[in-house]
């Protein structure tokens, strides 16, 4: 039926996975990642030794352990761009549920290794955190309900996709992490506007989300210091926010040097949630802009070749995708210059750490493969050949 409304594309029959994966995927995306991932490796020789030190291990491990994580993230990625569309849809759901089982139980069986929030499972050699893969695999769930509602008899997708982005971000506020939680409800918003959400509608999600934060903010301590360090006109210096603001002040533009920077010292998490810190005191404002133009760059291609896909899932689920890509990125940056308040959200493929290293290959993995090229005519094809 599709190929008598629309037309056929001439497909290249028998052609080998790899030579058909390398002329459809989106390369200039996929050198992005890895020169962010070199990125990442480079700031770690510089930001982890302190913490490794303090903790017993060897002056590389932190870094030793962010190549494994990467290298395992980067096969996922690459793995997972070959696959159909429809492949990659029926193990993002099974995913999905994987992930909200582990989500759900937390507060049984995690950990909060002192932090305050009960985020991780730990494995002993190693910790996992469920939240890290549940948001691919729920954009993509998301997509799949909200392309079958518009289907002819089709079920009450949009209802049922709202309703799940709620439930995960009650269980994500619970831990607490109100940072992962906006996202997911981010995530969504954004799918359901190219959805064709109605612009009253998203006015009212937003003023809902104001309300539920004024709550927040009244009932959760944790929250309301974050808010309340944020709005403070003075910056206490012994916070990491005071030593991140110092630090890239201090940087200037072109660094004080490699291996020169004092804030990784300071910073118990300068390897992870502020790592943007370290790269502007030790390289300058010409690497953060590199790591900005690179993050850029990923999103627009991805933006641009979904404008041209005529399948509703792979539009509503590669939008989803870049959309919580880009504005984790654009969270972790803004907190570190002190424009947004503090989320303890890492840097995609920049900041140490498995879950994100390896949810973050499986998520981009994803959006290769539905922004690859596909034999089936773009909206613009379509349109042309019908005014003809």
């Amino acid at each position: 039926m599709t190929e008598m409304v629309y037309g056929t594309v001439p497909v290249r029959d028998g052609e080998p996975i790899l030579p058909k994966w390398w002329r459809t995927v989106d390369k200039w995306s996929i050198s992005c990642v890895l020169i962010l991932f070199g990125i990442g490796i480079l700031l770690g020789l510089a930001a982890s030794p302190p913490l490794a030190e303090k903790n017993g291990f060897t002056p590389f491990h932190y870094v030793q352990r962010q190549a494994v994580y990467g290298a395992v993230a980067l096969a996922a990625m690459l793995m997972i761009s070959m696959m159909r569309p429809e492949m990659v849809r029926r193990l993002a759901v099974l995913g999905f549920l994987a992930a909200f089982a582990a989500l759900a139980l937390l507060p049984v069986l995690g950990t909060d290794f002192g932090k305050g929030a009960v985020r991780w499972y730990s494995l002993g050699f190693a910790s996992v955190q469920p939240s890290e893969f549940l948001k691919p695999g729920f954009v993509v769930a998301a997509a799949w309900m909200m392309a079958a509602s518009r289907e002819i008899n089709g079920p009450p997708g949009l209802t049922w996709s709202f309703g799940l982005a709620v439930v995960l971000a009650a269980l994500l506020a619970m831990q607490p992490d109100f940072g992962q939680a906006a996202l997911v409800l981010f995530g969504w918003g954004v799918m359901y506007f190219v959805a064709g959400a109605p612009l009253v509608l998203l006015i009212g999600m937003a003023v809902c989300a104001v309300l539920a934060g004024s709550v927040a903010y009244s009932n959760s301590e944790h929250f309301a210091r974050r808010i309340d360090g944020f709005l403070s006109s003075e910056v206490d210096p012994t916070t990491q926010l005071g030593f991140a603001t110092n630090a890239i002040r201090e940087g200037g533009f072109f660094g004080v040097g490699v291996g020169e920077g004092e804030v990784k010292w300071s910073l118990p998490d300068a390897h992870t949630d502020f790592i943007i810190a370290v790269a502007a005191e030790e390289y300058g404002l010409i690497l953060v802009l590199c790591i900005i133009v690179l993050y850029a760059a990923v999103v627009a291609r991805s933006l641009l070749r979904l404008m041209r896909e005529r399948d509703t899932f792979i539009r509503l689920a590669g939008t989803g995708l870049v959309a919580m890509f880009g504005v984790q990125a654009m969270i972790n940056m803004g907190v570190a210059v002190r424009l947004l308040p503090a989320k303890g959200m890492t840097l995609p493929f920049v900041s140490y750490g498995g879950s994100s290293l390896i949810a973050g290959g499986i998520a981009l993995g994803m959006l290769l493969a539905f922004t690859r090229t596909r034999p089936q005519g773009e909206i613009g094809d379509i349109l042309r050949a019908r005014g003809r």
